[in-house]
């Protein structure tokens, strides 16, 4: 069963990266290219607006409490009940200031994976991903991708899944959960061109893939195997990411965008940007905190 509610008019130019807090009964979630992140009361309906002073493209938990953020030029750490924010790393590579830092996730031990995109030309087949240790230790894992997004990791940990965006593909690697090394890289799926380009991405406790579809009004879900298992449609065109949450971690909260429209795609879409939920029979897994 996959039922989709429409759940908040927030109205997100880009909405991105959605993250649940089991003890605050809270999601929080970032305007993807500006400086704001917001956070959703379910206990109360009501969302609460933060401005920061980074570029924000995603965010991740910190086990000691607060947050990683991810901005285009750089990693800060951000806590929103004392607005302390400590910038803890710069731009991905220094002697090339078009490279942004995009969308990332924590591995089952703590460390902190993130992928880059090219600000000159998104399509051109030169991000990477990185890993950042909690020692403070930086290390690029692979490279060639175009546009590297939604990240995810199995149950085990042991296979990570990385989104080519603009490749059209996800891939699958040999993740070595002792060390944080990549191993073999195999394709995992691949996005039909009329079916808009893989986005976010999220693995839930049965180790399914969902992925968003950026331009293709839907969400699919694979098995292990890559085969798709289902698909939820959408009446927006921008379907972002997801964050698996609730009392019992199976409602799917899902973000969405307006990028790109012109006034009669608004007009046609008006609750493109907001934030919606799909009802499942399925549960996610608890994300962890970067123990840094």
């Amino acid at each position: 069963m996959s039922e989709l509610e429409h759940l908040v008019p927030v109205q997100n130019q880009l909405g991105e990266s959605p993250i649940w807090v089991a003890e605050e009964n809270a999601l929080y979630w970032v305007g993807w290219g500006g400086n704001q992140i917001f956070r959703l009361d379910r206990a109360t309906g009501r969302y609460h607006t933060y401005e920061i002073p980074l570029v924000v493209t995603a965010l991740a938990r910190r086990a000691a409490g607060g947050w990683v953020v991810t901005g285009q030029t750089g990693l800060a750490f951000w806590d929103p009940h004392t607005s302390e924010f400590k910038l803890v790393a710069g731009q991905p590579e220094a002697d090339s200031p078009h490279f942004f830092f995009n969308d990332c996730v924590v591995d089952r031990q703590g460390r902190f994976l993130v992928g880059t995109y090219n600000g000159q030309d998104p399509w051109a087949p030169d991000s990477s991903l990185y890993r950042l240790n909690p020692d403070g230790s930086f290390h690029k894992l692979d490279t060639g991708f175009a546009t590297v997004n939604g990240l995810g990791l199995s149950p085990h940990g042991a296979t990570l899944y990385v989104t080519d965006m603009r490749h059209s593909q996800i891939f699958a690697y040999d993740y070595d959960t002792v060390t944080g090394n990549l191993g073999q890289r195999r394709l995992f799926a691949r996005v039909p061109q009329d079916e808009g380009l893989p986005d976010g991405l999220i693995v839930d406790s049965q180790g399914f893939v969902w992925s968003a579809h950026w331009g293709g009004w839907k969400a699919t879900r694979y098995d292990p195997d890559g085969k798709i298992e289902r698909e939820v449609r959408f009446p927006v065109q921008q379907v972002t990411c997801f964050a698996f949450g609730g009392e019992n971690l199976d409602e799917l909260y899902v973000t969405t965008g307006w990028y790109g429209f012109g006034e009669e795609e608004r007009k046609a879409q008006p609750t493109a940007g907001d934030l919606f939920r799909i009802r499942t029979n399925i549960k996610g897994l608890e994300e962890p905190g970067f123990m840094g």
